[in-house]
């Protein structure tokens, strides 16, 4: 609990305002006071309404659809916070949503995460606070420090209080840049791993390949660190069944959900599907869903940003 009066502030666009209420609720704060909205035209508007000379402050806002409203809504956040002498202002963004254009992967793409990054070192902000970047290099691409906090812990404790652990469970990489964070996974919860090979002819579009590893009778854990269509997730679901897998759980840190994720979740063969609370949804979600909270995790991130402790424990 944050016991130094009113030099921490706490805001929140209109993306993560259950995450921002939680994380306030924890450290015994109220969230900032501010207006974030729209002008006639469609143009963000924001409005601080509270001094926050002096103060070090910390705005909460994950990219959440619509992504483009969400980053503007940040930026202008933090521009107005800086102009209105703010002391130092870290940008908590629990989901970086445009880490998946991380590089060229075809000629004339853009590497939208580096320009994203670059924005918002213009707009103000002296530090980052994120959750399981797509791409952990990402991190390099500001100029400016960068806490990358990981959802494992929080997952790998829920399936370990559940009892998923041992030899008749593994953990299934859905694809080949999952397979460090599958591995870390099946470390801690003392399982085999499996990776599924799989090609990606168009994007968001995914094809099953082959199964490397034994999923015969087993239950498979799939990890990611996001589902956004679902694609990737249930076109390997789909092929763990007919390697003979006996009950197949999906888990990941963002669930994007968007498009015709929650169909294809509903009449997959996953059992059920464990998200953390870095992505805010308006619509509701499918009984399958299970969202674990990232509150207390972010709370002490905050707190120990504040207080210039170090963070490594949170790695743990």
């Amino acid at each position: 609990m944050i016991t130094h009066g009113n030099s921490i502030k706490i805001f929140t666009c209109n993306r993560s305002r259950k995450l921002a209420n939680e994380i306030a609720e924890i450290l015994k704060m109220e969230l900032g006071d501010c207006v974030v909205g729209k002008f006639s035209d469609g143009e963000t508007m924001v409005r601080i309404r509270e001094t926050v000379r002096g103060r070090d402050v910390f705005v909460i806002q994950s990219t959440s659809a619509p992504a483009n409203d969400s980053i503007m809504e940040l930026l202008i956040m933090i521009d107005a916070l800086r102009r209105a002498s703010a002391g130092r202002i870290t940008a908590v963004m629990p989901y970086f949503g445009y880490a998946r254009q991380d590089r060229k992967a075809r000629s004339r793409d853009p590497i939208t995460a580096k320009l994203v990054a670059d924005i918002i070192t213009a707009a103000g902000a002296d530090r980052v606070l994120t959750m399981d970047l797509h791409a952990p290099q990402i991190q390099g691409f500001f100029d400016i420090p960068v806490d990358h906090l990981f959802g494992a812990p929080v997952l790998v404790n829920y399936f370990l209080e559940k009892g998923y652990k041992g030899d008749d469970v593994v953990v299934v990489s859905p694809d080949v840049g999952s397979v460090k964070m599958a591995r870390n996974f099946a470390q801690k919860l003392d399982c085999k791993l499996a990776i599924i090979d799989k090609r990606r002819p168009d994007s968001n579009v995914a094809e099953v390949m082959n199964i490397v590893g034994d999923v015969r009778d087993r239950c498979c854990l799939m990890v990611d660190d996001m589902i956004d269509t679902a694609g990737t997730i249930c076109e390997g679901a789909n092929a763990l069944v007919k390697a003979g897998a006996k009950e197949i759980i999906a888990s990941c840190t963002h669930g994007v959900f968007s498009g015709p994720a929650l169909e294809r979740l509903e009449q997959s063969p996953i059992k059920k599907v464990v998200v953390l609370s870095t992505y805010e949804h308006e619509k509701e979600l499918i009984d399958k869903i299970i969202t674990l909270s990232v509150g207390p995790l972010f709370a002490e991130a905050i707190e120990r940003i504040y207080a210039d402790l170090p963070l490594s424990k949170l790695y743990e």
